[in-house]
Parts: structure tokens; sequence; C-alpha cells
């Protein structure tokens, strides 16, 4: 990858082990944006132990999904901005079809036809209400500066991989990194383990 035309959103980054910052490492981030000015996205693995109901009785809004549904640290900056990452094509109510579903999320932006980004009070009331199964109240957010990520992606930072349903809805979080791996034919185990100590080659110094 040479130049930010390379680099397409939407695009799942992962995490290299050379990447010791704690935020950062052995996550998953689903890169929702990526142009010459800046990239931004989520990281998708990070489950805090805050949870989803303590948040929302915060603002008044009735949580009626799992009780220990916990929100995720979608990234380092603006971590008291809250995003709700979802799948809109779930099982409809009785009463309505899928498309009337998906209109009723009129503040949302379509990420991929399956996943879709928020952050309207409204909609989240609504998800709230009739949480669906894919969903994600992630903490902030993930964002890189102009060719700041470009410049991490050439030094093998981070790895590329297709946009997983599966992937950024894990159902454990903590074998994600691994899942995302093997998605691009890599066997986690089989990496090098880095240190500081290492240089870029793995070697020690």
């Amino acid at each position: 990858m040479s130049n930010t035309s390379d680099l397409k959103a939407p695009v799942l980054l992962i995490a290299m082990p050379q990447i010791l910052d704690p935020f950062f490492h052995k996550s998953v981030v689903l890169l929702v944006h990526h142009d010459e000015e800046g990239s931004f996205g989520f990281i998708v693995n990070r489950p805090t132990t805050t949870r989803v109901s303590d948040i929302l009785s915060g603002m008044e809004i009735e949580w009626h999904g799992e009780e220990d549904s916990l929100a995720y640290l979608g990234g380092p900056v603006q971590t008291e901005l809250g995003t709700v990452l979802f799948s809109p094509h779930v099982e409809p109510a009785e009463d309505r079809s899928e498309k009337d579903r998906h209109d009723e999320f009129k503040g949302s932006t379509e990420i991929t036809a399956e996943n879709s980004i928020t952050h309207h009070i409204d909609d989240l009331v609504t998800l709230a209400g009739q949480p669906p199964k894919a969903m994600r109240l992630l903490l902030g957010y993930a964002g890189w500066g102009a060719n700041q990520l470009i410049a991490e992606i050439l030094r093998n930072d981070w790895l590329t991989a297709p946009v997983s349903h599966d992937l950024i809805y894990c159902a454990d979080p903590t074998t994600a990194w691994q899942e995302a791996l093997k998605s691009v034919g890599i066997d986690a185990d089989a990496l090098l383990p880095w240190s500081p100590a290492m240089g870029d080659d793995g070697q020690a110094n």
C-alpha cells in the first residue's frame, strides 16, 4: 500500500503484536472513514465494565436488552461521546416490514449494507426499546491525522481485512483478534512475540 487511494473504508484493521498501546494492543478496528485529511473508526473488541443499562438510565432511557450487556471502548478520543453501531436488518416485529424497521433510524449513517452507526437520541431510544442482536454501544473513537494511518500500515503495524459481521459482533470479544487474523489466513500463535527490546525484524537488540 503506497498512498491513501489504496486504502478504502469500510475495512477492518487488525493490530500487529508490536502495537503495545493498551488501547490498541490486539485490537480489531472498524475503519469507517479515510481520506487525505485523516481517518477514523471504532475498536470493536474492547468491552468495558460499564453496563449499557447504567449509561442509559442516566439519560432516562429504558433498556430492554440483556441486563449484563456492556458498553465497548470505541477508542481513546472523546470517550464521553457514545456511538451506536448496529445492524438494522433484524427480525421485524409482526406489524413491521424490514424496510419499515430500517426507516426508523432517521439519524443513522450506513457503513455497509448490514451496518449503520448513529449518535441520534431518537435512534438510541428506539434501539434501547427493541435492541437488535447485532448492536454495540461504543464510547469514544479511534482517529488518525493526515497520512498517519497509511504510515502505520506501511510500518506493518496493521493488517487490513474485509468487514465481517461475525467479527464486529463477535460473541466472545476475547477471540475476535485471533479470528480476524484467521480470516486473512494467519495463525495468531505463529506470530513472533514482540517487545520494545526487539527490532523491527523481531530479533532482540
